[in-house]
């Protein structure tokens, strides 16, 4: 199983929310490219950055934090957040995303969305379904929209996406355990997809349990900070 740490940026800071509630924000570290190298230097090979003011703004904003992480470490990075336009888009794969996570903009624009599968490939853009009681949350997890998780994916699995990163957001933060039975019925129903749980991991348990799921991949942010998670043990 792919072990995939999360930074989210709030003024050019690493930082954790609670839920996606930008009233519970706690700063972790000033200095990203600091966590991104400490990161790196444990084994670690990808990155998730999260551009928490860019989801908020409708709007790139941390593109120099990507740029210092992207040309000042070797992880690959996948970055989400704000990606709305192509202007958008083009300022992130210029300044050093691998691949881009879409999510609001697959809700609220799926045609530029699926423009970007076929001008990018499928290898570069992620679905991110972010999941709220069941259904699709958008916009910093501002708004919930009225799609249903299968749904969703489903619908763009038939055009052509192959990775999905899923949080359920009334885990995320709270490190209470991952939704494993929500991915567990997600992989049956899609067995070839690259599917990345997202939210609720505590512990070395909680990974190991998704790696006996059939998990393929996991992002790991509070469990890191907060020192529950040892990034030694995680590379092991």
């Amino acid at each position: 199983m792919d072990i995939i740490p999360a930074i989210d940026l709030i003024d050019g800071k690493c930082v954790r929310l609670t839920q996606g509630n930008y009233q519970q924000k706690k700063v972790y570290n000033e200095n990203p490219l600091e966590v991104a190298k400490h990161f790196e230097a444990a084994g670690i090979r990808r990155l998730h950055l999260v551009d928490l003011d860019g989801a908020k703004a409708q709007h790139i904003v941390n593109h120099r934090v990507l740029h210092n992480i992207a040309t000042q470490t070797s992880l690959v990075i996948d970055f989400g957040g704000g990606l709305k336009t192509d202007d958008d888009l083009r300022i992130a794969f210029e300044n050093g995303a691998a691949m881009i996570t879409g999510g609001s903009i697959a809700v609220k624009d799926p045609e530029t969305f699926l423009r970007w599968i076929v001008d990018y490939g499928a290898d570069k853009v992620i679905l991110g379904a972010d999941v709220k009681d069941g259904r699709i949350a958008i916009s910093g997890w501002t708004e919930t929209a009225s799609f249903e998780l299968t749904e969703f994916i489903d619908g763009y699995r038939t055009k052509g996406i192959t990775q999905v990163i899923c949080t359920d957001i009334g885990r995320d933060g709270m490190m209470q355990g991952p939704a494993i039975e929500l991915y567990w019925v997600l992989l049956r129903r899609f067995p070839k997809l690259y599917l990345v749980a997202s939210g609720g991991v505590s512990c070395m348990e909680d990974v190991s349990a998704l790696q006996e799921a059939g998990i393929p991949a996991v992002i790991i942010g509070k469990a890191i900070y907060e020192g529950k998670i040892r990034l030694d043990r995680l590379c092991q």
